[in-house]
């Protein structure tokens, strides 16, 4: 194992301390922000999502590039962040949803024909996703390289795909 493998023993080297630093740094303060702007909680609760949708896509590419550099203990640390900003998000989503239901796209024409394709394919691949993320992540922590990069070939697309995807939903139906 080369020394860029080693696992350290600095919390602040890690992932996990870098989400939970974002969340207390900047997650945190924004919506503090826009609750002060009297924004709706309805209005902050979907920027929260974004906000975890878009910390998942930046520790998947960390990932991805840990790997490419052969620093496997990085790239497992990155990937785990990604998936618990990833959970996080589908715990506040569905929170959301339970309390508010559906939003509907305000506008007309292409714009919202756009924003459906974008919508129905988040969709259809966030939900063909979670069994992927499961088991490429069970077989990446058994050690099972060679099936787990089969899957991941896979997996890691379509996450990036779905996490883009998310900030994108987020954006067209809140902010354009």
């Amino acid at each position: 194992m080369s020394e860029s493998n080693t696992p350290s023993d600095s919390f602040i080297e890690t992932p996990f301390a870098w989400l939970l630093l974002a969340i207390v740094l900047l997650f945190i303060p924004l919506a503090g922000y826009m609750l002060q702007a009297e924004m709706p909680w309805d209005a902050v609760h979907p920027a929260i999502n974004a906000m975890l949708n878009g910390s998942s896509f930046v520790f998947l590419l960390a990932g991805r590039v840990a790997i490419k550099k052969a620093n496997e203990h990085l790239h497992k640390q990155c990937m785990v962040a990604a998936f618990a900003s990833s959970t996080l998000f589908l715990i506040s989503y569905l929170t959301r949803y339970a309390i508010s239901g559906t939003h509907h796209y305000p506008g007309h024409g292409w714009p919202k024909v756009v924003y459906l394709v974008i919508l129905f394919s988040h969709m259809l691949l966030a939900s063909l996703l979670v069994p992927m993320v499961l088991r490429s992540l069970y077989l990446g922590h058994k050690g099972r390289r060679s099936k787990h990069r089969k899957i991941a070939r896979w997996t890691w697309p379509v996450w990036v795909y779905v996490s883009v995807t998310g900030v994108l939903v987020y954006l067209m139906l809140y902010q354009w």
